[in-house]
């Protein structure tokens, strides 16, 4: 079995927004630590971001967060919700063999859930990281974590990845 790391949309505009239960902050150094272990294991860490189509410039803050992406991360532009649509993600990941994707990142219940939906159409095993993501609302973020993504795979911790 291949795992790989996915990240969805840490970009500074996103992480500044009022998110629960996690702050962005809180969420961005999760997933960076998430991101040290998956490298230091030799496994993919896949970076996300969003990009509105049809515009000229795209809002400030829609990079990835400072020093979030490293040499040999696959970085995936989408501008859909998913990471899946219109993207070659799939693509990256069959070329090394991955078979199991850990979710984290923001929004729970918009780019994440909508990725891992669109990743179990695609046969993907899935993992979530519980408190390496959060949600416009703290309510909604804890009914996909505790109602929905059960049924699509294991819900974990950052502490459950060393």
């Amino acid at each position: 079995m291949t795992t790989a790391l996915v990240l969805i949309d840490l970009m500074p505009r996103i992480i500044a927004l009022e998110l629960a239960p996690h702050r962005g902050d809180e969420v961005l150094d999760r997933c960076r630590r998430l991101a040290a272990v998956f490298r230091a294991q030799g496994r993919a860490v896949v970076q996300v971001r969003v990009e509105r189509p049809g515009v000229a410039e795209q809002p400030p803050g829609s990079g990835f967060a400072e020093g979030l992406v490293e040499p040999g991360d696959v970085v995936v532009v989408k501008r859909t919700v998913g990471a899946f649509h219109g993207t070659d993600l799939d693509e990256q990941l069959r070329l090394r063999g991955v078979d199991t994707l850990v979710l984290a990142g923001l929004v729970t219940t918009m780019g994440v859930e909508s990725t891992a939906r669109a990743a179990s159409d695609h046969g993907y095993e899935l993992e979530f990281v519980a408190d390496a993501m959060s949600g416009l609302a703290a309510d909604e973020h804890e009914f996909a974590v505790g109602r929905i993504f059960p049924r699509f795979g294991t819900v974990r911790r950052t502490d459950d990845y060393r």
